[in-house]
């Protein structure tokens, strides 16, 4: 059996995160080594001495490896503008659809992002998310059967429709943004708070899952009316808006014309554990069970059934 070693990253607007993987003949990755550096909007558009100077301990040891990027780098503030593919996609089409270069050496290949339009002509974007998706499909054949659902919590939480290893179609929810934008700039978060309670979030949820849909700006209320009313206090303030946020954010993915929830044979949820574990919970609460799997673990396999799919050709 002969090895290799190729670096793939995961390159965000915060953060870069590079993982220097094994790669056996069967083509799976093997997880050696990790290094994190600075996003696209943290470089000052220097992206290759930022990733170079990342990197630079693994080329030192084995030389010049190809290089595989996802996430923003590939947006319009990153290093290179790919195009926007549009569903419905298979694994493929995305192994092929982003932009071959070189820097210093190294041979860099940047995945596509991904779009899909609706039937009143709107449309939707995202761009790293769709590696995990992939990397969900290399983890089990069954998962390319079926009609499943997936959920991609974070700051633009993801909501994408996988029928038969094909990504149909998605829906993007600011959940996180807005959580972030009213727990720091608004009056109805008087002292944001770390501690996480979970009966305060579960209240939270509950409250807008009995409620009328498009009632959002009035849920969002409640956060202030609850601690004037001492029904809440400022301490579990931020959790209840976090069960306000997800619970109207699984509501609208619940009552969605674009699929049918409870007519999926699965739903998935691809995050880190603490927030996918708060989502898991509120799909529970609709009597809708969920998988959690980690996110990096996650992203590696997507990287895998990209190099699968390109070195099958």
């Amino acid at each position: 059996m002969t090895s290799q070693y190729v670096i793939t990253v995961d390159w965000g607007t915060s953060f870069l995160r590079a993982y220097l993987c094994e790669v056996s003949d069967q083509t799976q990755l093997k997880l050696i080594d990790t290094q994190i550096a600075r996003g696209v909007c943290k470089c000052d558009g220097e992206f290759e001495k930022e990733l170079m100077t990342c990197i630079a301990v693994w080329e030192a040891q084995y030389g010049k490896l190809p290089v595989y990027l996802a996430g923003q780098i590939s947006s319009s503030l990153g290093w290179h503008n790919t195009q926007y593919l549009p569903c419905p996609l298979k694994p493929k089409d995305i192994a092929f659809g982003g932009i071959n270069f070189t820097a210093n050496g190294h041979d860099l290949y940047i995945l596509p992002g991904t779009s899909c339009q609706y039937p009143d002509q709107s449309f939707d974007v995202m761009r790293g998310e769709e590696l995990q998706i992939l990397g969900w499909l290399q983890l089990d054949p069954t998962h390319a059967q079926g009609r499943h659902m997936l959920c991609l919590p974070g700051t633009h939480t993801k909501w994408v429709l996988v029928e038969d290893g094909i990504i149909k179609l998605f829906k993007t929810a600011m959940t996180g943004e807005l959580f972030d934008i009213i727990s720091n700039n608004s009056i109805i978060i008087e002292e944001p708070s770390q501690d996480f309670n979970q009966d305060a979030f579960n209240d939270g949820a509950n409250y807008v899952l009995a409620g009328d849909i498009g009632d959002f700006s009035h849920d969002l209320f409640s956060v202030r009316t609850k601690q004037v009313m001492e029904h809440l206090s400022k301490q579990k303030a931020t959790s209840y808006l976090s069960g306000v946020l997800i619970g109207t954010d699984v509501r609208a993915a619940q009552r969605s014309s674009h699929w049918k929830l409870d007519h999926v044979e699965s739903i998935h949820i691809i995050g880190s554990i603490k927030l996918s574990e708060c989502f898991a919970t509120v799909l529970n609460l609709i009597d809708c069970p969920s998988k959690i799997y980690d996110a990096k673990q996650t992203s590696i396999q997507g990287f895998t059934s990209i190099i699968m799919q390109r070195n099958n050709t």
